[in-house]
């Protein structure tokens, strides 16, 4: 079930709650259990979750409560997740950069061109 988390830039733990249907005591659980939950704490202590952490919460309950994995299991797989996303991520950026560097060479040839050209 997707959740609508464009609206705020940061949600207090009772509206994580609320939005995902994870009580709060699962939520702290869990932040000890996986690395990638880390929450932002404002002065007053209390926890301040971006929408990107919405969506790993969501992502956790799944692997948990849908797929049935253990915490062990849901940590390997989100692991393996998040190094897929940046392998991918890289390449984009390298494809970016090579034509970036393929149109720079395309215009020195074709102004070399003009030159040469009687």
């Amino acid at each position: 079930m997707p959740i609508e988390t464009a609206e705020k830039l940061w949600y207090r733990i009772g509206e994580v709650e609320e939005i995902t249907g994870v009580p709060a005591y699962v939520l702290r659980y869990w932040e000890s259990e996986f690395k990638l939950l880390r929450p932002k704490k404002n002065p007053a202590g209390q926890r301040l979750y971006r929408p990107r952490d919405l969506e790993l919460v969501q992502r956790i309950k799944t692997l948990l409560y849908d797929e049935r994995l253990t915490l062990e299991g849901a940590r390997k797989r989100l692991l393996a997740e998040s190094r897929r996303k940046e392998q991918q991520l890289d390449l984009g950026l390298r494809e970016a950069a090579y034509g970036d560097a393929l149109r720079r060479i395309r215009e020195r040839l074709q102004a070399l061109r003009a030159r040469l050209a009687p």
